[in-house]
């Protein structure tokens, strides 16, 4: 058996153990969960919010395998799950508004805590995808309660979080990130998925590349027009200027755009499916220790390869190959854009399935919650 077949066998086989799992995990008695999601932006967002997405998806995933879930999110969150929350998102209130006070995220914060605290004895597991603040309020309860950090885990303020809350358990969203976790508070590891009907795949691409992301020195737009201008393809970009460097945008990305290079701004759903599902590649030219990459998962399931630089999570999540290249430099990008011909998208959609759905990372999930539960 070669190593393609080998490969694919595997993933049928583990699809197979997957399924016999969720069963089993089903079957037993049906365990309630908080899920608490960031302030930030509705749950799901809109637009940009890739972490309200991840708790969306999740939520809606356990629902369906026959978990108890109640999501704590904003009040314009739009959603049919059992949801607390009396107060809006900092989104709606700076759209409201316009620009509000620097301590307006961590009144919500508080507001959102007090609610989980009158609640606690509702649930078995506590699943947190904020900051800091619900490891104080959780006391005796973090033994039964799961943290998901979406964020990079190696900066001063986790280190001393984790420092603080050794008893704290937390799941890391990828290897890489894990690194930063200290072992007294790792409780495994589970890549996101999102939901497997969101985005359909497309068998014929246009002749555009893409990048989707915020419009930041982290991920380097800039980076992504030079590559696609020095391959003599159009590039269309999307994304949300970076609130926590707004100059970055004038400065290194306007200056490059052109009749070859087209912002479109923020896109939801369905304007990105049509970005992502119509290019011949996404670029990821991040540069910093990606912890995931959300979008990278979104262009598999459009059936569209992935180029990105091999930094973070970038090894974990692109097979190299298959469903898309890993390159180091600007030079790397440019060739493995010459090789795309190579690569066949229905593989790209079909390694998505295997490996990125909802419904394995709420397997994936299911089973730590077990395991905490079982201590």
């Amino acid at each position: 058996m070669n190593n393609e077949h080998q490969r694919y066998a595997t993933d049928r086989s583990c699809s197979k153990k997957s399924m016999i799992l969720m069963n089993a995990l089903s079957a037993q008695p049906v365990i309630r969960v908080a899920q608490v999601a960031p302030n930030i932006f509705p749950t799901p967002p809109l637009h940009h919010g890739g972490t309200e997405r991840i708790v969306h998806d999740l939520s809606v995933a356990l629902q369906n395998a026959g978990v108890e879930v109640t999501l704590f999110a904003p009040s314009d969150s739009a959603t049919h799950l059992p949801r607390v929350g009396d107060y809006p998102s900092l989104a709606a209130l700076e759209a409201r508004e316009g620009r509000v006070a620097p301590g307006v995220p961590a009144a919500l914060e508080a507001l959102q805590m007090e609610a989980l605290t009158r609640r606690l004895d509702a649930f078995d597991i506590v699943h947190c995808h904020g900051e800091f603040a619900h490891a104080t309020i959780l006391g005796a309860r973090r033994c039964r309660s799961l943290t998901t950090v979406h964020w990079r885990v190696d900066e001063r303020d986790r280190a001393l979080f984790f420092a603080g809350f050794p008893d704290l358990p937390v799941a890391a969203i990828s290897v890489a990130q894990e690194a930063g976790i200290p072992l007294a508070n790792r409780a495994g590891i589970v890549h996101h998925g999102i939901a497997r009907d969101r985005y359909a795949p497309r068998a014929v691409p246009g002749d555009h590349v893409a990048f989707i992301g915020r419009m930041t020195d982290q991920k380097r737009p800039d980076v992504a027009i030079r590559v696609a201008r020095a391959a003599g393809l159009p590039i269309r970009l999307a994304g949300t200027i970076d609130v926590g460097n707004p100059g970055y945008f004038d400065a290194a990305v306007r200056p490059l755009l052109g009749d070859d290079a087209v912002y479109v701004g923020p896109v939801d759903d369905a304007a990105k499916g049509r970005l992502l599902g119509d290019a011949r590649a996404l670029l990821f030219p991040i540069d910093w220790p990606e912890p995931f990459g959300l979008v990278m998962i979104e262009a598999m399931a459009c059936g569209t390869p992935v180029i990105a630089w091999n930094r973070g999570s970038v090894p974990e999540i692109v097979e190299d190959g298959v469903t898309g290249f890993i390159v180091s430099s600007e030079a790397e990008a440019l060739a493995a854009i010459g090789r795309l011909h190579t690569l066949d998208r229905a593989t790209v959609r079909r390694r998505f399935e295997a490996r990125f759905t909802a419904e394995r990372m709420a397997a994936d999930y299911l089973a730590i919650y077990r395991r905490l539960l079982a201590r």
